[in-house]
C-alpha cells in the first residue's frame, strides 16, 4: 500500500447507494461535520475530543480540532500543519496529520507522507519529489498547551516561517495570555522514503507514512502503514529504532501475488501489549485483515482477532467492568471493499462478532466516552464525526 491516505479517500468516491437502513444505527448519526479529512480521534485529559485532520487540496492545511462531546461545538487548536495532496494513484488526496496520542498536557501528532514522492514512469512506482510542500512530512510533532488554553482557545496557525523553523529543530511558541504559552517542537523526522528497486524500474522508492502512535514510557511507538513496521522513538531525543517489521499476510483471493502487505494502521495498548490493526493491501480478500497482538518490549507478535476484511481501528472494552474483555473493531469497508464500513463487537477474540453499525462511510478511527458509552467515529471521506450509543 503505497499511500494509505490516498487510498482511503479514493475509496470514498464509491457510490454506496445500497447501504442497509433497517438497523437502528443506519444511517449513522452525524455529530459534527465540515472536518478536513478527519483520520484519528482521541479524548483529551479534559474529556474533549481531539481530531487529526489531513487537510484540503491547499498545501499545509492540516489541523487539530477540539470538539465538545456534548454540544458538538468545533474549535481549532492548531492549523497550518504540514499537509499536501498526494498524487499517487488515480485520485489526489490530502496527506498530513494522521495520528494522535496525549499524556498530561502534551499532545503528540504524526504527520503522513504528504507529497514527498511522485508517481514514477512505471505503473505503481514512486520517485522522490524534488519540491515537496513541506520538509516535515513523515514526522512526529509535540504540542504542549494548558488546560485553560484547551478550554478557551480559538486556535493558533503555523505559517511558512514557523514550519521551516520547526524543521531545523527550533521550538515555536505562541504567547496565549492567561492560559500560558503553546509550544510546538519536532520530536523526530523520519526519512521521507527508502529505495525499493524493481526489475522494471531500479530507481523506485517507497514513501514512509506514519499513521498512528502510542506513548510507551519515555518513548513513542509509531506505526508506519507504508513501511509495515512499528518504530520506537525516544520522546526527548528523537532517536528511533524498529521495534518490529511485520511480515506479509496470505492473499485469500486468486488475484495478485500469494501474499500482500499487512498495512498496519492503528495502534493501542492492551495491558502491557499492543493491538495493531491490519488493513492489508490489494485485493483486500475476505479474512486477510486482522488485529495483531504485539509484545511492546520484544516486538514478538501473533494474530489476535482474525477473519476481517479491512481493519482500521480496535478498542478493548475491558476497562468498562466486563469480566471477560470485549473488543470493538472498526472496518473501513466490507465484502472486498465494495460495501460501506462497519463496526463489529467481539465478546472474545475468537467469537463470531455482532454488527453494531453496517453503514459507516470511510470510517478511520474511534474513541469511546467511558462515562456514558458514546462512541465517536471519524469518516475521512465525508468529513463527518459520527456518534453511536453503545
Amino acid at each position: 500500500m503505497k499511500n494509505l491516505t490516498r487510498f482511503l479517500l479514493c475509496f470514498a468516491l464509491i457510490d454506496f447507494a445500497t447501504v442497509a437502513t433497517g438497523n437502528a444505527q443506519c444511517p449513522a448519526p452525524v455529530f459534527a461535520s465540515g472536518l478536513r479529512a478527519p483520520t484519528k480521534v482521541i479524548f483529551s485529559q479534559k474529556n474533549n475530543l481531539l481530531v487529526a485532520e489531513q487537510g484540503t487540496a491547499v498545501p499545509n492545511t492540516g489541523r487539530i480540532s477540539i470538539i465538545d462531546p456534548q454540544s458538538a461545538a468545533v474549535r481549532t487548536l492548531v492549523d497550518g500543519l504540514p499537509s499536501a495532496l498526494n498524487l499517487l494513484g488515480e485520485q489526489p488526496a490530502p496527506s498530513g496529520p494522521s495520528g494522535l496520542a496525549m499524556r498530561g498536557r502534551t499532545l503528540y501528532v504524526t504527520i503522513g507522507s504528504g507529497n514527498s514522492t511522485l508517481p514514477g514512469p512505471v505503473p505503481g512506482s514512486e520517485i522522490p519529489n524534488p519540491n515537496p510542500s513541506s520538509s516535515l512530512f513523515s514526522s512526529v510533532l509535540e504540542v504542549h498547551f494548558s488546560a485553560e488554553i484547551e478550554k478557551v482557545t480559538s486556535g493558533f496557525t503555523l505559517n511558512a516561517a514557523d514550519r521551516a523553523a520547526l524543521a531545523t529543530g527550533q521550538t515555536i511558541t505562541f504567547r496565549a495570555g492567561p492560559g500560558g504559552p503553546v509550544t510546538i517542537r519536532l520530536v523526530t523526522n523520519f526519512p521521507d522514503y527508502v529505495a525499493a528497486p524493481r526489475p522494471d524500474f531500479p530507481a523506485n522508492v517507497v514513501s514512509s507514512n506514519p499513521f498512528g502512535l502510542v506513548i510507551h514510557g519515555n518513548s513513542l511507538d509509531v506505526v508506519d502503514a507504508s513501511f509495515n513496521l512499528i518504530a520506537e522513538v525516544n520522546a526527548h531525543s528523537g532517536a528511533s529504532s524498529t521495534l518490529v517489521k511485520f511480515a506479509n499476510v496470505p492473499n485469500t483471493t486468486q488475484v495478485g501475488p500469494p501474499t500482500v502487505d499487512p498495512v498496519p494502521d492503528s495502534i493501542h495498548f492492551f495491558g502491557k501489549d499492543l493491538l495493531v490493526t491490519y488493513l492489508t493491501g490489494f485485493p483486500f480478500g475476505p479474512g486477510a485483515a486482522r488485529v495483531q497482538l504485539v509484545d511492546a518490549t520484544t516486538g514478538n507478535n501473533q494474530p489476535f482477532i482474525t477473519g476481517l476484511t479491512a481493519a482500521i481501528d480496535v478498542l478493548s472494552l475491558s476497562a468498562r467492568g466486563n469480566t471477560t474483555p470485549q473488543f470493538l473493531v472498526l472496518e473501513f469497508g466490507g465484502a472486498g471493499l465494495s460495501q460501506p464500513g462497519q463496526l463489529l463487537r467481539f465478546s472474545s477474540p475468537m467469537a463470531t462478532p455482532s454488527i453494531i453499525s453496517p453503514c459507516l462511510i470511510t470510517p478511520t478511527s474511534m474513541a469511546l466516552d467511558e462515562r456514558n458509552g458514546a462512541l465517536f467515529i471519524t469518516e475521512i471521506g465525508t468529513g463527518n464525526l459520527i456518534r453511536l450509543q453503545l
